[in-house]
């Protein structure tokens, strides 16, 4: 059973690498332009390196063989000037040029990446670790940056570059461009043996540096609790064994470009050698077999200037073919991202929007997590516009599960939801979990995260509409007071209120809280229930799952939420 076994992983991850291959391509299709640009420069610096070869030769031949004076040389001086500008413009350009495509890809890409995260929500991606999500952001796309902006151009210069020089080889000397023909396939073969291992490594690569960050990540934000608890020596313990494992990967992939590349200027110096050996028992008339007994100073030292030239574009190609295989494994994270099943923003067909516009409207709704664990079974509920709803019941019970669905962060699976006439995810509501989100900033940043236009005497507003007041008087910066993403400089209760005011801010008409009193203080509770309460005069729709009694008083309506029913309590 082993043998089928090893056929199917090895069928599955050629199809993965496939799969790579063609997300590769699309990126690369929709900037051809850029590429097709940065092939044609460094077309023109090669050719300007053919031309300033021929000049070279061509003066040194005529000084030394014919003895022609210096001032006659001075057009094919000024012409060697010319054409080592043109060649240095030419490189200044295809570097430009590939780093605007390269820019453009890791853009598309991105877009592609935030695309997905938007779809997936914020249930979703809290099953990934904020670490291998920063790596994916970062890391996994500026590694397709080599691929774009050398190896992809280079593909096509290695073609382009040579096969100029080999014509003009053969022109010279048919046998030595035999020699370049017999020894130019070295170097490809040798390239695709390395590349192999190259590219399963860059995956292993990827993939373990994604898992440390996401646990460096989870020790640094747990270090008071792994302190309280004693586990500090066996956190920082797993953590050394991962960062070594992950350096000896790095070297693995090091070692074998390393190797690789010494191999490859191995053969093209022998290679070169050969050509060397050639010329110079040509010119000495050892070797009379064919044109060598035409051989002249200008024809051997050309061959001899073109040689370099002939294998350096197969050279530089090789010393890339790692930058496709640092793409390919950090394409295959991207894509496993990607490719992964988002649960939201089913589309649905709606009825009568128009009967539905003043309301919210469950029905029939499913969701179920685990075959034996069904959160809601066949729901259907009917909210009016300006309600207040209290969602209470046991713990599991399903409470924030329903404010997920209302709030789009997943879909039912089965049954259909209308926010006043809209699909859930399409709708602009507020939101506010169980610990609030904060950037690092100041106060004025992290209201401004949802309404970006506005103004210091509307965020000053807010801020005192949910409890602030004082503690912004007290404050010497004001709005500008800066804190941190874990609330550093505020207390819990603070932090909460801080991000209950842009609810205030925004002036949302449907209002989603989930516990928004939990792990409050007696004071921070008062705040947040005065600020709710003026919310519900204004007339905003606020549906919330809670125990607090204070805020079930608040409530016109109270749903029981528990074996997978909803019922008023």
């Amino acid at each position: 059973m082993a043998e089928p076994r090893a056929d199917g992983g090895g069928e599955t991850a050629a199809a993965n690498q496939q799969a790579v291959k063609q997300w590769l391509g699309q990126l690369a299709r929709g900037n051809r332009l850029w590429i097709r640009g940065t092939v044609a420069a460094g077309a023109v610096a090669g050719l300007a390196t053919i031309v300033q070869m021929f000049l070279l030769a061509r003066i040194i031949h005529l000084g030394v063989t014919d003895n022609v004076p210096v001032a006659e040389l001075t057009p094919l001086f000024l012409g060697l000037i010319l054409a080592i500008l043109i060649r240095a413009i030419g490189q200044g350009f295809q570097t430009r040029l590939a780093a605007r495509c390269s820019e453009q890809v890791r853009r598309d890409a991105r877009r592609q990446i935030h695309k997905h995260w938007q779809a997936t929500g914020p249930v979703g991606l809290g099953q990934s670790s904020a670490g291998t999500l920063a790596r994916e952001w970062i890391d996994h796309v500026e590694a397709l940056h080599g691929y774009f902006a050398r190896f992809l151009p280079q593909m096509s210069l290695s073609m382009i570059v040579p096969l100029l020089v080999l014509a003009l080889v053969f022109w010279l000397d048919w046998l030595a461009g035999i020699f370049l023909v017999l020894s130019a396939p070295l170097i490809p073969v040798f390239m695709a043996l390395v590349g192999m291992g190259a590219e399963k490594l860059n995956q292993q690569h990827f993939e373990t540096i994604s898992r440390l960050s996401g646990q460096f990540l989870d020790k640094v934000r747990g270090l008071t609790t792994l302190q309280l608890f004693g586990q500090t020596t066996g956190a920082a313990e797993l953590i050394r064994k991962r960062s070594d494992y992950y350096r000896r990967i790095t070297m693995k992939t090091l070692r074998i470009a390393f190797l690789s590349s010494a191999v490859l200027e191995f053969f093209a110096s022998v290679a070169i050698a050969v050509i060397a050996i050639y010329i110079g028992f040509g010119l000495l008339g050892y070797i009379t077999y064919g044109p060598s007994g035409e051989l002249t100073l200008f024809s051997g030292l050309l061959i001899l200037l073109l040689a370099p030239e002939f294998f350096q574009p197969l050279r530089t190609l090789s010393q890339h073919y790692h930058d496709r295989a640092a793409a390919m494994g950090a394409g295959a994270e991207i894509l496993e991202r990607l490719n992964r099943k988002v649960d939201r923003h089913r589309s649905v067909e709606l009825a009568d929007t128009a009967a539905a516009i003043d309301v919210i409207e469950l029905n029939s709704v499913s969701k179920v997590f685990r075959a034996d664990h069904q959160v809601l079974k066949e729901l259907s509920l009917t909210i009016r516009q300006g309600d207040v709803i209290a969602l209470t019941g046991p713990s599991g019970g399903g409470k924030s599960t329903l404010l997920h669905l209302l709030a789009g962060f997943m879909a039912p699976d089965s049954g259909t939801i209308q926010l006043f006439g809209q699909t859930p995810g399409s709708f602009r509501f507020g939101w506010l979990g169980q610990k609030g989100f904060l950037v690092q900033g100041t106060w004025a940043d992290n209201l401004r995260l949802t309404t970006p236009d506005a103004s210091d005497i509307a965020i000053a507003a807010a801020l005192r509409n949910v409890g602030l007041g004082p503690l912004l008087d007290s404050r010497k910066d004001g709005i500008h007071s800066t804190v941190s993403e874990d609330g550093h400089g505020l207390s819990g209760g603070q932090a909460r209120r801080l991000s209950l005011a842009r609810i205030f801010l925004a002036n949302y008409d449907l209002i989603l809280l989930d516990e928004p009193t939990a792990g409050l203080d007696c004071d921070s509770e008062v705040f947040v229930l005065e600020a709710l309460h003026k919310l519900a005069v204004a007339g905003k729709t606020l549906i919330f799952s809670t125990h607090h009694q204070a805020l079930l008083t608040l409530a016109n309506r109270v749903l029981l939420v528990s074996g997978g029913e909803v019922r008023d309590a």
